[in-house]
This record gives structure tokens, sequence and C-alpha cells, in this order.
């Protein structure tokens, strides 16, 4: 039987949280923005984000898992700060590598309405209002992205991008994150059952298995999700 791989190729505040809390409750192991301590045998990945490593094996070997293949799923691999501006998400040649030396992974798109979601980006810490603005995204130009506006047009053509790369592939599926029948889609699409769902990152986090931080489960962070 083919293992399950899963890689999202969400933006930020559109539901990446849960999406990681839900499959985590199901079994998975999910690597979501950087590896954090206990979750990798690989001691120098610990405290990477996900995109510096996925970039960094792209460019030494080919294959952005290269050295990701203890996880099932890959969340939230995007990460901008003052010194590095990271989005596999919008690259044609990363993703097209994924698809080639990986072609069992299944890729996902976490959808949110764009209008909201650019409401919560400018109201999330300093994401909107200074470090979006600050650096050079793609779609996303230094200087660009100080209004609701133009976050949700950048948020609508990443969308588009998405759905023209993998236009006719079996391995891509799309959900909103406020369709009731998410966890349903989600469950036929990959094949697995969701004990849970509901809302993380937004006040109390759900509850998590027993022993669930010892197998590399984590908080919702306030990272980028």
């Amino acid at each position: 039987m083919t293992r399950l791989r899963v890689v999202n190729l969400a933006l930020p505040k559109t539901g990446t949280t849960t999406l990681t809390d839900a499959l985590r409750h199901a079994g998975l192991t999910v690597a979501d923005w950087r590896i954090r301590a206990g979750q990798s045998r690989n001691k120098d990945l610990k405290g990477m984000h996900l995109g510096k490593i996925l970039y960094a094996d792209y460019f030494a070997t080919g294959d952005p898992l290269a050295r990701l293949g203890e996880f099932d799923v890959i969340n939230e691999m995007s990460a901008v700060r003052e010194d590095q501006s990271l989005w596999p998400q919008t690259d044609w040649g990363l993703l097209s590598a994924i698809q080639a030396h990986h072609p069992e992974v299944k890729f996902i798109l976490t959808t949110r309405n764009p209008a909201k979601t650019a409401d919560s980006v400018m109201r999330w810490n300093n994401l909107g209002k200074r470090r979006l603005p600050a650096a050079d995204v793609p779609g996303l130009p230094r200087g660009f992205g100080r209004s609701e506006d133009e976050l949700a047009r950048w948020m609508t053509a990443h969308y588009a991008f998405c759905r023209r790369m993998f236009e006719g592939e079996s391995n891509f599926m799309e959900y909103d994150i406020e369709d009731p029948q998410a966890p349903a889609k989600i469950s036929a699409y990959l094949g697995v059952d969701l004990p849970w769902w509901g809302r993380s990152n937004v006040g109390t986090p759900a509850a998590l298995p027993s022993g669930a931080m010892r197998k590399g489960y984590s908080q919702p962070s306030a990272a980028l999700h």
C-alpha cells in the first residue's frame, strides 16, 4: 500500500492550524511551519522553518522533501520575517520537483474567503501591517499588501495559480475552511478518518489525545496560521 503523503498549498490565516490538529488526531505526522523539539530524529532540522528546508534541499538535491521523509504532512510552508521571505507554495519549480520525486503526494489547498482572510491578516500581530508590506513576496512585491483589497487580490491570484497548475490532476483538491462538508471532503480525498474537526489558533485550542506532545503534536503557534 502506498504511503500517504500530503502537502498543503495554503496561505496564512486560512485554517492551516485546524488542518494540522485534525490530521494529527487522525494519527498522521505533521510538520507545521517549523520543526520543533522532539519532532525529528535529524537534529540539524530542529528549529528550522519548513520553507528553508524545502528550498535548501531543492537546490542541493533537486528533491524539496529530501530530509522530510519522517513526516506524512507538510503544512504551512511560508515564513516571512525581517531576514527572509519564503513561499514554496507559490513556486512552480519547487512544486513540480515534489511532483516528480514523489508522485504519491496528494496536494491540498485550504481556502477561505479572501476578504475575510485579508481582514484576519491585518489583525494578526504585525503580519499585515508590517511584515508582508516590508517583504518581497511572490505576487505581492515589497510595498504592497498594506490594504485589505491588495491582500485579497493576492490571495485570489494564488488560488487561481494552484488551480491552473494542478488542472486535470487527480492528486489535488481544495476546500473552503467554512464549508460544513470540509472534513468529509478531506477524509474522502485522503482516505483517512478525521476523529476531530474544529477551529484552532482562535482562543482555546482543541484538546489533543493523551501523550500527544510526546508524539510530536504541538499546540497551535502564533506564527502565520
